[in-house]
């Protein structure tokens, strides 16, 4: 149910963070599983949200499990399709639970459901396709031996930046992968290394490989925005910043002070004005009613999105 609730929302703050979000194969979206979405990491949670928001059925994520710790998060996150997989680094002891968390996503599956997996593991702000983890192949191999006809489906998601809103995405789908793609003869272990091969082989294509310092190849990722329409936009973009700054500022200063070093920016502003822009609308609404009359602040607050986009849309984009 809250699923459902937040996903319009989340839509329309994603067409007010996001510049352009170009799809390589648009018939993907109206996919229906069981379906297994194996995708790069690069950007925290902001990666999960782009791709429960562009696909038309739900889709379930796997997150790291640390987040599930308390159960007050953990009832929050699965309400939002959100089941734990834990790795090594978050304690051996924990490892089983990844049992019951593919249990899950293998009735998930048999319902024609559609699961979303990191397959690198961890979260890396880079233009790299990192070395696959094993438990893709575990999943999928597993749903295979128990008849679950499941198809897994290569995504690459490229931002042209990790640290500033108004971003460019390049979202890839390559081909999908089936059981019979993979000789199932020669032992599990085998077919690990042979699906985790296939898997690296379909997504290095869809994954932009640039180098932090090749600034002239991150700038090819840019839009082009016609002078004449930064000229038409420029009065109300300016306008949008300055209604924005007290909304913008604050997250901007906790973000950097909280993850400056890591690699959760994006996802922290997104977060953070997901959950606080509503607040700051009702009280902009409040304090222009106040101060001037009831038709003016509907007509400044129905305004304030389509201000905030046009900034978005013409700012630099580097």
């Amino acid at each position: 149910m809250l699923y459902s609730l937040l996903k319009i929302p989340a839509a329309i703050g994603l067409w007010m963070y996001c510049r352009q979000l170009r799809v390589n194969n648009k018939a993907t979206l109206n996919l229906s599983g069981p379906l297994l979405i194996a995708c790069n990491h690069p950007n925290s949670f902001l990666d999960a949200i782009i791709l429960s928001s562009v696909f038309k059925k739900p889709i379930y994520s796997l997150a790291r499990g640390d987040v599930f710790k308390h159960s007050l998060a953990a009832r929050l996150l699965r309400s939002l399709k959100m089941f734990p997989v834990f790795r090594n680094s978050e304690g051996a002891e924990n490892m089983g639970h990844n049992y019951s968390t593919f249990d899950a996503c293998k009735e998930i599956f048999k319902k024609n459901g559609i699961v979303l997996i990191f397959s690198e593991g961890r979260c890396i702000n880079e233009w790299h396709l990192r070395p696959l983890m094993k438990g893709t192949a575990r999943l999928a191999l597993s749903s295979w031996e128990v008849g679950i006809p499941l198809t897994v489906l290569p995504t690459g998601i490229n931002y042209q930046s990790f640290t500033r809103f108004g971003k460019n995405i390049q979202l890839n789908f390559g081909n999908m992968i089936h059981k019979e793609y993979i000789d199932t003869s020669n032992g599990f272990g085998k077919s690990i290394l042979e699906f985790n091969q296939l898997l690296t082989q379909e997504l290095k294509p869809l994954v932009y490989e640039i180098e932090k310092s090749n600034q002239k190849k991150v700038e090819e990722m840019g839009v082009v925005i016609p002078a004449f329409i930064k000229l038409l936009l420029l009065i109300p973009a300016i306008a949008g910043w300055l209604l924005h700054l007290p909304l913008w500022l604050p997250i901007k200063f906790i973000a950097k002070k909280y993850c400056a070093h890591n690699d959760h920016y994006d996802s922290v502003v997104v977060g953070l004005l997901f959950v606080l822009y509503p607040v700051f609308i009702i009280v902009l609404l409040l304090l222009t009613v106040f101060l001037c009359s009831w038709w003016l602040a509907f007509a400044l607050v129905g305004c304030l999105p389509l201000l905030a986009w046009c900034y978005m849309y013409i700012k630099p984009q580097f």
